[in-house]
């Protein structure tokens, strides 16, 4: 993928070698070895620079990326997908429940990536897949992708630190009590699988969650919930420790009358746009599954 990102550089960053000023824009230092490479990736008013050069107020910094390989082993797949928000340094998704973000043994040819890829193929243009926060295979709803290094290892560190702020929706039988609260309680792995995952007060992770209900309709709850730790499986097993799990859950409550994959969708998406700085803010509708359960 070829993007070229602007900079005008004003006083507070004047003296700044390149790799400096790069730095506080949060590039990584992996991004700057491999833009090194890259032919006349750094220009300063049209002129090349060495990443050690220094800037001055008022100059005009270009970075010039140009990926040219391919991810490996993601077969390009003629798929349906469900493009909220496209720019040249990411993407937004709605992803159908059933389908999943990487490709895997059993499902080789049918995920987002393999779906991405087949959409850049056909533009002629070459693609590494970078999901920066992946949902499970059945759970629906808004993901990023990044479209280069940059706005990808910029994205996955704003990921990690809690910058991309994200709210779930999710069905529960009954009437879920109390209406709200915070549910603290670690996660780990659950002795004898490599899937799931269970409350472990001894070595589990820390995980929080809060949750609010926002409907109640045919003997369900209709829950948002908010994460402030991103453990595997963190809301199906909260609201299961609760004592309302999510209904069509296989793994954690195989209660299939009136969903046959967890009721779980993410919903809503807020984050500061990696490059321009923009406020970003995304909502995909409830599936119609989901929504046909609260149908009153």
């Amino acid at each position: 993928m070829n993007r070229n990102i602007d900079y005008i550089i004003d006083e507070d960053s004047a003296g700044l070698r390149v790799e400096q000023f790069l730095r506080r824009k949060r590039y990584s230092g992996q991004n700057l070895s491999e833009i090194k490479r890259m032919p006349k990736s750094i220009l300063v008013n049209g002129v090349h620079y060495y990443m050690r050069q220094e800037l001055s107020a008022g100059d005009h910094l270009q970075v010039r990326i140009c990926e040219t390989q391919n991810s490996e082993k993601i077969p390009p797949t003629k798929l349906p997908l469900d493009i909220i928000y496209e720019d040249e340094d990411l993407l937004v998704l709605n992803k159908p429940a059933g389908m999943p973000i990487h490709p895997s043994l059993n499902n080789y040819t049918n995920s987002i990536a393999n779906a991405l890829a087949y959409y850049f193929q056909s533009q002629g243009k070459p693609f590494i897949f970078r999901c920066c926060n992946r949902l499970d295979r059945d759970t629906s709803g808004l993901t990023i992708v990044s479209k280069h290094l940059v706005s990808g290892s910029i994205l996955s560190d704003m990921t990690k630190y809690r910058e991309v702020h994200r709210e779930y929706l999710a069905i529960a039988r009954g009437s879920v009590t109390p209406s709200e609260g915070t549910i603290q309680a670690p996660l780990g792995r659950k002795e004898g699988t490599i899937i799931e995952r269970t409350v472990d007060w001894e070595h589990g992770e820390d995980a929080v969650t809060h949750y609010k209900v926002v409907k109640e309709a045919n003997g369900h709850s209709l829950v948002s919930l908010r994460l402030e730790t991103g453990r595997t499986h963190q809301i199906r097993i909260h609201m299961k420790y609760l004592g309302y799990p999510l209904i069509g859950d296989y793994l954690y409550n195989p209660d299939m009358e009136y969903m046959t994959r967890q009721a779980l969708h993410s919903h809503h998406m807020e984050f500061t746009h990696p490059i321009t700085g923009e406020h970003m803010s995304f909502t995909a509708p409830l599936p119609e599954d989901m929504a046909r359960v609260m149908q009153e």
